[in-house]
């Protein structure tokens, strides 16, 4: 390795300032905090697809949905990202993956939906720090049970939940 110290340590700030970055993105999503969901993307034109949730060009756009779909009491979710791996490509543009498990129970509809996936992001420096640029999410797997007085009952259970008129 003929890094010099200074770029060894500027590289391991980097990580650290993306996993606190991604970290604080999936805190402000279960604290329904849309402006600090918000702060953690780049402003300006980004590239996130979370595939039936939608493509979003602008951050400001998927902040909207998630304000529309997220923020009701009966709405809880949990994020739990891990497994974290970064890769520094040069002093400003960085990528990153995460496996998420997600879960979100539905108090109105007495459901619990579980997703694991993972994550696929860009991150680029700005004069406030690393940013999202770029973002999407597959899904590996998901659960979703009907959450009854004395049982459980499975509605899907599977890879992907089959869209909503699909054959």
């Amino acid at each position: 390795m003929n890094d010099t110290l200074e770029q060894r340590i500027h590289r391991l700030e980097s990580i650290e300032a993306i996993r606190n970055l991604k970290s604080c993105y999936f805190a402000a999503c279960d604290a329904k905090n849309p402006a600090g969901m918000r702060a953690c993307f780049a402003d300006g034109e980004v590239d996130i697809d979370f595939g039936a949730i939608g493509q979003f060009n602008r951050a400001d756009d998927l902040v909207a949905l998630y304000e529309q779909m997220a923020l009701h009491p009966h709405i809880v979710e949990m994020h739990n990202g891990s497994n974290p791996r970064i890769e520094i490509i040069d002093s400003d543009n960085a990528e990153g993956q995460w496996a998420l498990c997600y879960q979100v129970i539905d108090t109105e509809k007495m459901t619990l939906t579980q997703l694991g996936g993972d994550y696929q992001d860009r991150f680029r420096r700005t004069d406030s720090g690393w940013k999202i640029v770029a973002s999407q999410f597959v899904v590996h797997s998901t659960l979703v049970l009907e959450l009854g007085e004395d049982q459980l009952k499975k509605l899907f259970a599977g890879r992907r939940m089959p869209m909503p008129g699909a054959a």
